[in-house]
């Protein structure tokens, strides 16, 4: 009898046990919980404060006629502001300029990241060449613009020793490469640095099997460098998309608020309507812009999901 008393006690006390350490890991588990939460805290409130909130003060703003009587005109604004000459206008010249520097920036980057690869003599002075312009203010870059596009800057200077006509570049046609030129000498250096890390990550024994397969250069560029630069491929990408959307600062600063009709871009629109207190129009145009960003960025990630699902295996 007491025997089974004595087992009967130890087997309680063996159920308590669990119990207890269930408790125990509880009272952690919570303990986690509330300081994950506090130290989450103040950058939720800061992401809820100043992207969330004007967001949806941008959308509001989309659909009324005005901030202050706040009636509610649904798509009337985006309506009115696609039949704007002055919107289409920038957006003509936003898109052509996106057109040309993206895949410029991104396919000479990546040229100068697979020539830079080799054993070149002054490797690291060349890198040092095209990161330079990270660390150059953006005044100093258009006071530099300035003294070489002017009507009597260095390239009219050295086009007249052959003959040519002097032009006033950044109030003729050719202004849009003159900010093409810009927007490269600008952003190559970092799309390039990115390549080179891609590069150097890639796998040295598949490029070694590609070799012994007596794979050319270009074969061995497009069925093995080109899968595992996917994804650089798209962050670069996106990177000098965004990077061409914000351009404006340097135009701003080699025009002022109307530039001529082939530089004008949504980013000059938009700071007019701000200017002008033009809430609802501004609103309409930053909504468009971030549809067809959040478009363009879906189909690239498409794209990259396409041409890279194979490299991890």
């Amino acid at each position: 009898m007491g025997v089974s008393v004595n087992r009967r006690k130890k087997k309680q006390q063996k159920e308590q046990v669990p119990a207890k350490v269930h408790i125990k890991t509880t009272r952690r588990t919570r303990k986690l919980k509330v300081s994950s939460g506090a130290f989450i805290a103040p950058s939720f409130l800061g992401v809820l404060l100043f992207f969330i909130l004007p967001f949806l003060v941008v959308i509001y703003y989309s659909l009324v006629d005005s901030p202050i009587s706040g009636n509610f005109v649904f798509l009337d604004n985006f309506i009115n502001i696609i039949g704007n000459s002055a919107y289409r206008r920038a957006v003509h010249n936003t898109a052509m300029f996106s057109v040309v520097a993206v895949p410029l920036a991104v396919v000479l980057s990546l040229m100068l990241a697979i020539v830079l690869e080799a054993k070149l003599p002054f490797r690291s002075q060349f890198r040092t060449f095209f990161l330079s312009p990270l660390m150059v203010p953006v005044a100093s870059i258009v006071l530099i613009w300035q003294v070489l596009f002017h009507y009597n800057g260095v390239v009219n200077d050295m086009l007249g020793i052959f003959g040519a006509d002097k032009v006033d570049w950044i109030k003729s046609d050719y202004a849009l490469v003159v900010i093409v030129i810009l927007f490269l000498w600008k952003n190559l250096g970092y799309n390039m640095i990115m390549f080179m890390a891609a590069l150097a990550s890639i796998p040295k024994d598949i490029l070694e099997v590609a070799r012994l397969e007596s794979a050319t250069p270009l074969q061995t560029f497009f069925h093995i460098k080109i899968r595992y630069l996917s994804s650089t491929l798209m962050f670069v990408t996106i990177m000098s998309l965004i990077n061409s959307f914000k351009i404006f600062r340097e135009v701003y600063l080699l025009t002022t608020d109307y530039p001529v009709d082939t530089i004008y871009t949504l980013q000059h629109f938009m700071n007019n309507k701000f200017r002008n207190l033009d809430y609802q129009t501004l609103s309409s145009a930053a909504i468009l812009m971030s549809l067809v960003m959040i478009v363009l960025i879906g189909i690239l990630f498409i794209a990259e999901n396409h041409f890279g699902k194979d490299v991890e295996g």
